[in-house]
């Protein structure tokens, strides 16, 4: 069951791999990409000291920082084992081992956010209407998600863990949104570092080029809701 791989993630972990998990993101090789995208998400929230649910928090690294910055933060996860190497839990800061797709919160939050979680999900529908009724009304949901493609690179971890690994682009979530309910919807580009988009010459051709590399050709801009970026709704 992918569920019973959640929850059993940490035991197929060696010394190494818990010491990685433990120190995200300043662990990982993609630590400046997850901060980048955690800016995004922090400009998307409303002040501090919202109350803010953090949903498949794993180790809990985004519900830290987002303690640091003044919000009041409930993180979840399904996994014991996995909060077990979250960090101490303070007046702003609790966690909870419950399954973020059977919440029992009712319009007690500003704001929720699933930083590469949905894709987890067994039913995403459901995970993503259950952030929705623990929302207050006109409190928002963030979602940071792989895009098309992800499953298909994940299948190793799927052999290994026994979890889920799904696409969960844009498209595919302004769609649940629909369904569920929430009134708006927005995509906000993750922001990247891009390759060098000019070194010298005139600024008319530094522009163009700049140009190009904002909005890409015709093909790429149609299928921009296929690839990962940051979802913000309101309710």
């Amino acid at each position: 069951m992918p569920k019973q791989g959640e929850i059993d993630y940490v035991k197929k972990l060696d010394s190494a791999a818990i010491q990685h998990a433990q120190g995200k993101p300043f662990s990982d090789p993609a630590c400046g990409q997850h901060l980048l995208n955690l800016g995004i998400v922090f400009s998307l929230l409303p002040a501090p000291p919202a109350r803010v649910l953090d949903l498949g928090v794993g180790t809990g690294w985004t519900s830290a920082l987002l303690a640091r910055r003044g919000y009041d933060v409930v993180g979840v996860d399904i996994a014991p084992d996995m909060l077990d190497l979250a960090p101490v839990a303070c007046d702003n800061l609790h966690f909870v081992a419950t399954d973020y797709e059977r919440l029992d919160y009712r319009d007690e939050f500003d704001a929720a956010l699933f930083y590469d979680a949905l894709h987890h999900a067994e039913d995403e529908l459901e995970a993503l209407a259950g952030a929705w009724r623990a929302l207050k009304p006109g409190g928002i949901c963030s979602t940071v998600e792989p895009g098309a493609g992800h499953a298909a690179s994940a299948q190793e971890t799927v052999a290994r863990f026994g979890v889920t690994e799904k696409d969960m682009p844009p498209r595919a979530i302004m769609a649940l949104a629909a369904r569920i309910g929430f009134r708006a919807c927005r995509v906000y580009a993750r922001p990247e570092v891009h390759p060098v988009i000019a070194e010298s010459g005139p600024v008319r051709g530094y522009l163009r080029n700049l140009a190009r590399a904002l909005l890409g050709s015709g093909r790429q801009t149609r299928h921009w809701l296929d690839n990962s970026h940051i979802v913000w709704m309101r309710k």
